[in-house]
């Protein structure tokens, strides 16, 4: 697979850890000043102080089918943002939801929650790949992809950032925030998930917003 054929829209690797600081900075704030009275006790998950409405977007599944706004009403919603070659982070998160999302299974709320992986690197990865990439994790995971010029309005409207480079050699390398949003059934953006990720805690908070908030 050609490695230098995607042109590339890059940011500084540094605007991806200030923007990460900043949404962590921010939620720890809302919770402290105006929601943690009212809002559940949560061991991953970090909630904002009030739901923030998701401007319209538009992306493509895997599957060819779309992926927009009305694609995230009716259930809890997880949605990370990464990769098909990413090394490391992408498939560990991957694996974590996995299990997450077997523990939300056999308490009986697989139709209540929903995990959604979104590529960051529409040049190289084909619906092809990328079903076949988030399949191995879950058949159940949706996989979607779309231009820079969709994926760069939702990701910053999501408190999200990426950046693609190409190095001497051709090789494009690609960094991403590393939480996952949270988006309730009636498709607004609640909060986010902030690694270190551990599956039970995962599945814990996702059971106890979809049973409380559901």
């Amino acid at each position: 697979m050609n490695t230098s054929s995607a042109p590339s829209r890059t940011l500084p690797v540094s605007a991806i850890l200030l923007a990460a600081v900043a949404a962590a900075v921010g939620l720890w704030l809302g919770s402290r000043m105006f929601g943690a009275p009212a809002q559940p006790k949560l061991e991953n998950a970090v909630l904002y102080p009030a739901p923030r409405t998701i401007p319209p977007f538009h992306l493509v599944q895997a599957n060819g089918q779309a992926l927009d706004n009305a694609s995230w009403h009716g259930r809890w919603n997880v949605v990370y943002f990464g990769y098909t070659s990413c090394p490391d982070v992408c498939p560990t998160t991957l694996a974590t939801f996995k299990q997450a999302w077997k523990d939300l299974g056999a308490r009986g709320l697989a139709d209540r929650v929903r995990f959604d992986f979104v590529s960051v690197d529409p040049g190289r990865d084909t619906p092809e790949l990328l079903a076949k990439y988030v399949a191995y994790f879950s058949p159940d995971f949706v996989a979607a992809t779309g231009t820079d010029e969709e994926l760069t309005p939702l990701t910053r409207a999501l408190g999200l950032v990426y950046a693609r480079s190409t190095d001497a050699d051709g090789k494009i390398e690609v960094d991403h925030s590393g939480s996952a949003v949270i988006v309730d059934p009636d498709g607004r953006l609640v909060g986010m998930f902030r690694p270190p990720f551990a599956a039970h805690a995962v599945a814990d908070d996702l059971a106890t917003l979809a049973g409380t908030q559901g």
